[in-house]
Parts: C-alpha cells; structure tokens; sequence
C-alpha cells in the first residue's frame, strides 16, 4: 500500500454494539442537556476530550498512550474519534458514531475532527483539560475559532445523577463493602500490604464479573495503608508487613464502567493506646456530624464550616487532612473530578436531591506524636428530597475495627 492510498481517517464497524452502561435514554437526555448549553452559548460544535466527558457522553472510556481522543458533539451528530489502534472496540463501546484515525500522518486526529466539525467561527472545548499544545493544533486546523470553556457548565450537569446512575452507584457501594470485609479477613501479623490488599481487590473484581457480565472489567483497587504509611489518603501499597500496634487505613475502589465509587476505613491490629483512641473517636465524631448534615439546601461551606468547629473545640482542627466530602461519577485516580461539588470553605454549591456525595473526614497526627497516623472514615450519601441515604455498609470505629492480633 502506498502513502497515497494509506487514509487519513475510515469507519469500521467491527462488530456488534455492546451493552452499555446506561439505557439510550439516558445518553439521549445528556446529549439533549449538552445541546441546550450549546444553543445558550452560541455553539455550533463542542469538542470534548477528556476521559470523564467522552464517556460521560458517549460510553466510550478511552485508553490513551499518549494519543488523542475526541467526542464531537453537534446539535445533529455525536461522533467518537478513537486511534486505529483501537479498531472496532470504541465503536461498540460507543451509543453513536465513531471515526477512527490512522498514524500514518501526524496529525490525522485533527483532520478527522475538521471533517466533521468543519471550519467554527466558535467551540466548545474542555479548558481545564486540552493542553497547550492541542490548543494551537486545533487552531491551525479549524481555522483558529473562538474557543469557550465548556468543562464548567458540564460539570454541573454530571453534579446531579439520574436514577440510572445513581443505581449503578449503589451496586458500586455494595461491592466496596465486599472488598472491607475481604481486607478485614486478610489482616494479620506478618502479611505484607500487598497481600491484603490482593484479598481485597480480587474480591470486588469477581464481584464486578458476577453482577455486570456486560462491562469491561478494569481500573479497580485497594489502597491498605499501614503504620507511617497511612499519613497519605492516597499513599500507595508497599510490602511492608503488619505487626501488633499497626494503624492501618483499608480503601476499597471498585471501578463499575468508570463510575468511581469507595470505601475507607481505619482499624488497628492489637490493643490501640489511649492517644490512638482519642483521635480515632473524634475522627468518628466528624463523621457522624458530617452524616447528619448532608441533606437538600445546604451548602459544601456550610457543612465544613459545623465539622471544623467540632474540630476546633476539640483542638484537633490543625491535624485535619483535606476536604470532607466529594461528589462522585465518572472519575478514577487519573481522570475526572466534580471540583464544585467538594465540601470545602470555598465551595458554596447548595446540595440538592440527585447529588452523590461522601463524607471523609481524615485527621493526620506527624509521626513522633502521640496517636500518630492518618485516621478516615468514608461513607457514600445520596441526597433526596428531604435528607440523605446512607448507601455505605461497612461498620466504623474502635469498637468494629479493632482486629486481635
């Protein structure tokens, strides 16, 4: 085959369409809810490129390697443009259409974008998420139009879950649940954070595969942290290996079609010391605080605001870790995040029916001190009309999570 006959850019159905995560209803009321911020801001075309909106959109969660990925999304058309190396994969995986582009020339995702956007006086675009240098290609190609941030506005679309989603969160809440109690059963003196950890994914990905025969199975983990290494909410797994008068921090991910979903938990393995307890105890205070406030009409600040006093009076606050509370959605540890539904002092969203939200106090006490470590309890709330449910199984605190050694 010569350069002259290699294409740029082809369609290929491979295949049948696979089962989706989601009905076609519900892609059809995100694109609908995508069209209508379109028409508001003028915009022919949005050009979405992260992993979190594609497949928010589309289905299709891509794998990148370094390539680029696209969904164009027009009032007519919701087209996925995917690397050849994929072949038909993101054209099943996708409830519309797909073009995929070749490497034989650079830049071949950009002419396969130009074919079905054309040439826009204006864009949609992901401004917290195309980098500088696709900023400049996409001008070159599409004849340098008006680029509008479109990441904001579909942010607050993704905050507030449908019934399909907020169902496919439950089942994700559930399986985390599985996953403690395999690393609850795995922890013992002398295993290694890795094994622990292994019981606990192993766990949740059989489940995944016994409850959701039709999704693709992939990105789920456990975090078990232990001793100085649970000062980190998101430190890594070691091969250290467990001994009496071990904090340790069990956190359950199950990944259901990229819908993020977790469980956290601190335990200890022998008899805790006094110090260790008291902190733990107030951990859990914040906790519960934070339960009884999640509800219609509050907001993020707000919420942070009543768990910083209890802190506070405590003289505790100065140990505290992060935020107390995200949403969740389509994210992972490398994708996707709903910044304005986060329960911090600069956050103000109001929290209404429809939004997924945790609470995760954490308290970090430096090493060297007494009570040192990282101490978090995580549960899963959904916000409905006048108050929330707790979809989180798992038990907390001392009195459950005190394991014998």
């Amino acid at each position: 085959m010569s350069d002259q006959t290699r294409p740029d850019f082809f369609i290929c159905h491979n295949g049948e369409k696979a089962a989706l995560p989601f009905s076609k209803a519900e892609y059809d009321r995100r694109l609908t809810a995508l069209r209508a911020l379109m028409a508001e801001r003028d915009l022919p075309a949005v050009l979405l490129t992260s992993m979190h909106n594609i497949a928010y959109m589309s289905g299709f969660l891509y794998c990148s390697f370094g390539r680029p990925y696209g969904c164009l999304v027009t009032q007519e058309r919701c087209v996925t443009v995917s690397a050849n190396i994929d072949a038909g994969q993101p054209w099943r995986r996708s409830v519309a259409e797909n073009v995929i582009y070749t490497d034989w020339r650079r830049d071949n995702f950009w002419r396969a974008v130009r074919d079905i956007a054309g040439t826009p006086g204006r864009i949609g675009i992901e401004g917290d998420h195309l980098t500088l240098a696709a900023r400049s290609t996409l001008a070159d190609f599409l004849n340098d139009p008006e680029l509008v941030d479109i990441a904001p506005g579909m942010m607050a679309g993704r905050m507030v879950k449908s019934a399909e989603e907020i169902a496919l969160i439950r089942e994700g809440a559930r399986t985390a649940d599985l996953g403690g109690a395999a690393v609850r059963d795995a922890i013992a003196p002398g295993v290694r954070e890795i094994d622990v950890a292994i019981a606990g994914r192993d766990a949740m990905e059989l489940e995944i595969a016994r409850a959701h025969p039709e999704s693709e199975l992939r990105d789920t983990w456990v975090w078990f942290q232990s001793g100085l290494n649970t000062d980190g909410a998101h430190n890594p797994v070691t091969t250290r290996a467990l001994s009496a008068g071990d904090l340790l921090s069990l956190n359950c991910f199950p990944m259901i079609s990229g819908y993020y979903t977790a469980l956290e938990r601190s335990l200890f393995l022998g008899e805790p010391d006094v110090d260790t307890l008291r902190i733990w105890r107030a951990n859990v205070a914040a906790h519960e605080l934070g339960l009884s406030l999640i509800c219609p009409g509050i907001s993020c600040a707000e919420i942070c605001a009543e768990i910083n006093r209890l802190l506070s009076d405590a003289g505790l606050l100065h140990y505290r870790s992060f935020g107390y509370g995200h949403s969740f959605g389509i994210l992972s540890h490398y994708y996707g995040r709903e910044a304005g539904l986060e329960l911090r002092e600069d956050i103000d969203t109001v929290l209404e029916p429809g939004m997924v939200v945790s609470i995760e106090p954490m308290l970090w006490v430096p090493e060297g001190q007494p009570g040192a470590g990282g101490y978090r309890e995580h549960d899963i709330l959904v916000v409905t009309q006048d108050g929330a449910e707790n979809i989180t199984g798992f038990p907390y605190g001392p009195e459950a999570n005190t394991i014998a050694a």
